[in-house]
């Protein structure tokens, strides 16, 4: 014979607090009624803004819990849902007739949100773009659940009704939520290339040194005759023979050696004997 019996269900209340009974969320209410008439800086508004604190931080605690998992740490969460909580209990009206649970969830919702959108972020980006970003994660999923593969970037841009540059900027804002630490380890000790990723951003220029050199020297072959910089041009930047080079200007070999011979004089006087 089949044992109907079935275990007493149990429940771990360590991982996060259960809410108050009804009576005690009732009781909060009253409460809330009788800190709407005494001054806000006096001792007794601080004594019931306390108990207040006590008998709902159960639901607090539940309510900051759905955002777990997210790049933040738990104790941090709460906090910032114990900050929501405050300004709810400042906020809250008794008089208009709404259940003091449902105006607190949302002001603690959206000050965790809040909190994600101002200060989890690893480059500071324009707000319109910081909330877009779960619409853009969004629109992604159902994207590439739908047609098997990642949206274009003209198809994101048509989505959101952005131009081109729009949607450069949105994509690069969004790539921005996280960053990935410079002392990160990069390459293996096998290849020779062992480091970390700020080793490949910042490297030696060899040319930086000649920067003025070269410019200095453009400017000084500019200043030669047109038959001469011509002449320079073929020899040290084509690296032809003077047999052609006297070709291209129709002259002898002979004439090639000495325009060389004096545009170099001419480029030396520049950069040697110019004080």
């Amino acid at each position: 014979m089949q044992n109907t019996t079935t275990a007493p269900r149990t429940q771990n209340r360590n991982l996060v607090p259960q809410p108050r009974k009804p009576v005690e969320r009732r009781e909060a209410e009253n409460l809330l009624e009788a800190l709407s008439e005494v001054k806000s800086d006096s001792s007794t508004a601080c004594e019931l803004r306390t108990r207040i604190e006590q008998i709902v931080r159960p639901v607090v605690a539940k309510e900051a819990s759905r955002f777990r998992n997210r790049g933040v740490d738990s104790e941090e969460l709460f906090q910032v849902a114990c900050l929501g909580l405050m300004k709810a209990i400042r906020g809250y009206d008794p008089t208009r007739g709404v259940r003091f649970v449902s105006y607190l969830l949302p002001v603690v919702s959206g000050e965790i949100k809040r909190h994600f959108r101002d200060h989890e972020w690893s480059v500071n980006v324009p707000r319109h773009w910081r909330e877009k970003r779960s619409e853009l994660n969004k629109f992604v999923m159902e994207f590439t659940q739908n047609h098997a593969r990642e949206p274009r970037r003209d198809e994101i841009a048509e989505h959101f009704g952005l131009s081109e540059a729009q949607t450069s900027e949105f994509l690069n804002a969004a790539a921005s939520y996280s960053a990935i630490s410079l002392e990160t380890p990069w390459g293996t000790a096998e290849e020779g290339t062992a480091g970390t990723l700020a080793g490949t951003i910042s490297q030696l220029d060899k040319d930086l040194e000649s920067v003025v050199d070269r410019q200095t020297l453009r400017a000084a072959i500019n200043r030669l005759p047109q038959r001469e910089r011509h002449a320079i041009a073929l020899s040290f930047f084509g690296e032809l023979p003077q047999t052609v080079i006297a070709e291209h200007l129709g002259c002898s070999q002979m004439q090639v050696s000495r325009i060389l011979s004096s545009a170099v004089s001419q480029l030396r006087k520049e950069f040697f004997v110019r004080e």
